[in-house]
């Protein structure tokens, strides 16, 4: 196949505030990752939410990086909701932690091998038990938990050196935002793993180490108030100040909107805000 018909360019990529998010499904994701493992093509995925948009307004690499992507699946519901606002109603939440185990149990069938990058010590290695003893048979190429500083060069040339050698089909990415993003867009390059997935938060809630919202608070977009209420010291300033500064943002990008709408007609603000990836 050529790389003109690759599924992700059907895609289309809603600009919110700045950062091209996927309009797209988790069974969407899976087909276009089965691609990209099965004709060797090199690509990262930001999971991306509010944090992450917010984030992006203030650092322009991080905004480069995501709209680099290959895909940038809308890992909150605010930006599914934004994302059927602009007329994509087939959007739904691609939830880190929900494509990280959707993948896994794929995998059984597929035989493809996972690799897993970040946590703190030892969280990757519990959750490679968590998840083989979830998802017998499942192919494990290697964990690697790299330490609370930047690597050296030789350092990071091994880092590289040990992943190739493992030949995962997927890298999993457990670290923050923006380091995870940073982190995939340095390597995605350097290694030959077909796809790389920052996942953030998923090593710690599959590893069992810290506990996720219940469902109904996940599909109602109040994720973020269970999460603040758990780590309050960590996250405050992540919730409280991003949060309402992203509702004023889509506030005065509805009003713009509507005004274009009322002065040029139906549809055409939609069309214009509309992107796709070249």
């Amino acid at each position: 196949m050529r790389l003109l018909d690759s599924p992700e360019r059907s895609i289309p990529r809603v600009d919110i505030l700045g950062v091209h998010v996927s309009a797209i499904n988790m069974d969407q994701a899976l087909e276009i990752v089965d691609h990209w493992i099965t004709t060797g093509i090199r690509k990262y995925v930001c999971v991306t939410g509010v944090h992450g948009v917010m984030e992006s307004t203030r650092d322009e690499r991080l905004k480069e990086i995501h709209n680099a992507a290959g895909l940038v699946t809308p890992d909150g519901m605010p930006l599914v909701w934004w994302t059927r606002w602009r007329g994509w109603r087939h959007a739904r939440r691609v939830y880190g932690p929900d494509l990280l185990l959707t993948c896994c149990q794929r995998s059984i069938t597929t035989g493809y091998r996972h690799f897993f990058y970040g946590g703190q010590e030892g969280v990757a290695e519990l959750l490679v038990r968590r998840l083989t003893k979830r998802f017998p048979g499942l192919a494990v190429a290697g964990t690697y938990t790299p330490p609370f500083r930047a690597l050296t060069k030789q350092e990071d040339e091994d880092v590289v050196e040990m992943i190739n050698a493992a030949a995962p089909d997927i890298v999993w990415v457990g670290l923050s935002t923006p380091k995870q993003e940073y982190w995939m867009a340095d390597h995605v390059d350097r290694l030959e793993a077909p796809v790389l997935v920052g996942v953030g938060a998923a090593f710690d809630f599959h590893s069992g180490l810290k506990r996720q919202a219940p469902r109904w608070m996940q599909q109602s977009g109040l994720e973020w108030l269970f999460r603040l209420g758990s780590e309050p010291r960590r996250l405050w300033k992540r919730y409280l100040l991003n949060n309402p500064a992203f509702v004023w943002r889509a506030l005065e990008e509805i009003w713009r909107t509507a005004s274009e709408a009322g002065s040029e007609g139906p549809g055409t603000a939609h069309r214009q805000s509309e992107k796709r990836i070249a």
